[in-house]
């Protein structure tokens, strides 16, 4: 592992599914534990850290239009269910004696603060782990869209997203025993070969930034800090690596 971070501030990507647990669904308080652990070894380390969660656990939107809601309606659904995840990961890392805020890009005055973009940066300079709830505020975009656009507002140095894989394949390495793992990967090779890190508006942003992507394990404690600083735990995507 490198003795310095390769970043001072990230933007960490965690689905929803994440907090779900071996359970499968809903919030696991010893798997939220857990990642909070994590969050907080990069704190102590110095490094900048602003959250991004997903609502997958609890509904997604994108799912429940299919079974004839109002696309809308299912995204604003999605939504609130990333605040929940926020709250919870919230209290999580208070618990271990992190500071944070929570900003909701929908106003939810009475539990977090609304996304003000200078007043999250500040807070971050402050030592405070910023978790960003509620997405974009707008149906019809991911939270990796989201992600996205928040690492590049606030200035973080690469995203990285926690995912259940240790990296990205050529195959799905859960049905492919021959898969093989990229350990770097240039952006248009990632969007040629059809991989689907991401949403193509977020990968895009993340390409026209020049802001690397950082794909890694999140169920392997201490991984986040690994990613961090540059230990081959996954794989690289942009930046750096191109």
């Amino acid at each position: 592992m490198s003795r310095q971070p390769l970043w001072n501030r990230i933007l960490l990507k965690l689905s929803g599914q994440a907090f779900a647990g071996k359970q499968g669904h809903g919030l696991c308080p010893d798997t939220i534990k857990a990642i909070a652990g994590d969050i907080k070894e990069v704190r102590e380390a110095d490094i900048d850290v602003a959250i991004v969660i997903g609502g997958g656990n609890i509904i997604r939107g994108e799912q429940a239009s299919v079974g004839g809601m109002d696309r809308a309606s299912a995204d604003y659904m999605g939504m609130l269910a990333t605040v929940i995840n926020s709250l919870a990961l919230q209290d999580a890392l208070e618990k271990l004696g992190v500071f944070t805020r929570v900003q909701s890009a929908i106003q939810m005055s009475e539990v977090a603060e609304p996304f003000i973009r200078r007043r999250a940066i500040r807070h971050l300079e402050k030592g405070r782990v910023v978790i960003l709830a509620a997405g974009t505020g707008n149906p019809y975009f991911t939270t990796d869209t989201a992600a996205a656009l928040r690492a590049v507002e606030l200035h973080a140095g690469a995203v990285l997203k926690a995912t259940n894989v240790d990296g990205v394949y050529d195959k799905d390495p859960n049905t492919h025993s021959s898969a093989v793992k990229f350990a770097s990967l240039d952006y248009m090779d990632a969007i040629n070969r059809g991989l689907g890190i991401m949403d193509l508006t977020a990968f895009t942003m993340c390409m026209e930034n020049s802001l690397p992507i950082v794909v890694f394990n999140i169920t392997v404690p201490g991984n986040v800090k690994r990613a961090v600083f540059g230990e081959p735990i996954g794989t690289v995507v942009g930046g750096k690596a191109s």
